[in-house]
């Protein structure tokens, strides 16, 4: 069955850019961002992991620990890394999953449990599918996932403001809307009384019984 929200993101032990992991043992108890490439040395992701390695401080404030899998051997990664520090200004400064028995894209489902062989002699587009994204929580479920297209680049900044909302939703009984910065008023979830909204959101709005708007709890 495909991995879904909610879902148990899989264990596994593979080698990484900083030596060998136990994925759970690696996670501990932060927020984890797990991102997928189908090859190194391929134009868009190395843009990509150069504007992830800008923005580490940022998943650091969170408590987000960042890694990236692209499907090539480990040491390929190391002599990327220097292209990537070259072109973006920054090398990858978390670890990166080397992929070579796609192991982890076939767990993963972003590549069908029967593939055969290894990364040897696949092309990137062999790979198009091994573009996603996993925000997992330190519970060990997957709490979002996006897949990309090869020609389109990802955008981090979302996946910062989705791990905002995904943190104060999992504080608070909350949602927040479309387009929802932090900061701005956020939603209040259905499974609120209005007398129980009334004490925990003073001042909130009911637009629809179905529809109740507040601050943004501190």
């Amino acid at each position: 069955m495909p991995l879904q929200i909610d879902d148990i993101a899989p264990n596994f032990t593979q080698e990484t850019t900083e030596g060998p992991i136990d994925f759970y043992e690696w996670a501990g108890n932060s927020w984890v961002v797990l991102f997928s490439h189908p090859k190194d040395f391929t134009p868009v992701c190395t843009t990509e992991l150069g504007a992830v390695a800008r923005l580490k401080p940022e998943f650091d404030q969170r408590g987000v620990k960042v890694i990236g899998l692209s499907v090539d051997p480990v040491e390929n990664h190391a002599r990327w890394a220097a292209d990537i520090a070259e072109t973006q200004g920054t090398a990858p400064n978390f670890p990166m999953i080397g992929d070579s028995d796609l192991k982890v894209a076939k767990l993963y489902g972003m590549l069908p449990a029967e593939t055969p062989g290894t990364s040897e002699g696949r092309t990137p587009a062999n790979n198009a599918t091994v573009r996603n994204v996993f925000i997992i929580g330190p519970d060990k479920k997957i709490k979002l996932m996006i897949a990309y297209p090869m020609a389109t680049g990802r955008n981090f900044d979302e996946i910062i403001r989705v791990i905002d909302s995904l943190q104060l939703t999992a504080r608070h009984k909350v949602a927040t809307p479309a387009d929802w910065q932090q900061g701005d008023d956020i939603i209040i979830t259905t499974a609120v009384s209005d007398d129980d909204a009334t004490r925990l959101f003073p001042g909130f709005v009911t637009h629809k019984p179905y529809l109740r708007t507040a601050k943004q709890p501190a």
